[in-house]
């Protein structure tokens, strides 16, 4: 009698184990791929898209331009002590012409710096969406996170009353679900990455009129080009996993979904090992503090 109690306490255990996973995974099923969508494909209205902060971006942009013009007479002033200095220690510096002609170029570029990487935006959306619309012709079916995940329940199929955490597609389920999370916290801090170096344009771009700050340019334009190319390899990445026909729903088809999903999730870290950059992943965020911490 006492066996049967243990047994009926485990069975208990089991089953809302199992119930509470597969209200998570269905939670995340319904809600996480209208996000990784809009996160992932950014346009170029992450310029003026205000939605989660208190203040009109205009104004911010306003405000920075307003900065990045008062630095650039601070540069003026910085050269012209030099220049002064430099009859006193015989340094040798670059002559006023070169300095004016460079500080005149860097100016006007610095008015249209915004408008700059509003194009940059905008050369990358059409070209990740190309390859979208492009595999989408060919495959007859929309590419989208929306229909991937569709793919993947269809192909792991989980039911409330019968679902198994310990069972193959029940770990595979949590596999995707957990990886499916990691890629919203990871393209979330791309989004704000981007717009970050978005927002920092015009002081990547006065950087260049001096010599010894000329490498904080280029570490901005390699961070911002990294993050926006990512966007291109997830698009090819998800029309190669719509490209592959998983209808007979076997064991094979589903281990070669669970490493597409790996894939997308390691994108970034391809991205930085390929052109370097920041990386975005959070788990290699976590990694690199837990050896802070040791």
């Amino acid at each position: 009698m006492q066996s049967i109690t243990y047994t009926q306490m485990a069975q208990i255990i089991l089953d809302t184990i199992n119930t509470l996973f597969s209200q998570f995974f269905s939670s995340i099923d319904n809600q996480i791929y209208i996000i990784l969508d809009k996160l992932i494909f950014i346009t170029p209205d992450v310029l003026t898209n205000s939605s989660i902060m208190q203040v009109s971006m205009n104004t911010v942009l306003k405000q920075l331009l307003l900065l990045a013009n008062a630095l650039l007479i601070g540069f003026s002033l910085y050269y012209a002590i030099r220049l002064l200095y430099s009859h006193f220690s015989y340094v040798e510096i670059e002559r006023p012409y070169q300095f004016v002609f460079k500080l005149l170029i860097f100016a006007i570029v610095l008015q249209f710096s915004y408008f700059i990487c509003e194009q940059i935006l905008q050369v990358n959306y059409y070209l990740s969406g190309s390859i979208i619309e492009i595999g989408s012709s060919l495959l007859h079916t929309p590419i989208s996170f929306e229909n991937f995940i569709t793919n993947i329940n269809e192909l792991i199929q989980i039911e409330e009353s019968n679902f198994s955490i310990f069972s193959v597609d029940g770990i595979l389920k949590g596999f995707v679900s957990f990886q499916l999370l990691n890629l919203m916290f990871s393209y979330s801090l791309r989004y704000i990455m981007i717009k970050v170096l978005v927002l920092i344009a015009p002081f990547s771009f006065l950087c260049l009129i001096n010599h010894s700050t000329s490498w904080f340019f280029k570490i901005w334009l390699r961070n911002l080009l990294s993050l926006l190319l990512l966007q291109c390899l997830v698009s090819f990445i998800l029309l190669l996993l719509f490209s592959i026909d998983f209808s007979s729903q076997d064991l094979l088809g589903k281990f070669v979904y669970i490493g597409g999903i790996y894939a997308l999730s390691r994108a970034g870290n391809y991205i930085k090992e390929w052109l370097g950059g920041i990386s975005t992943e959070i788990s290699s965020g976590l990694s690199n503090l837990r050896t802070l911490l040791k």
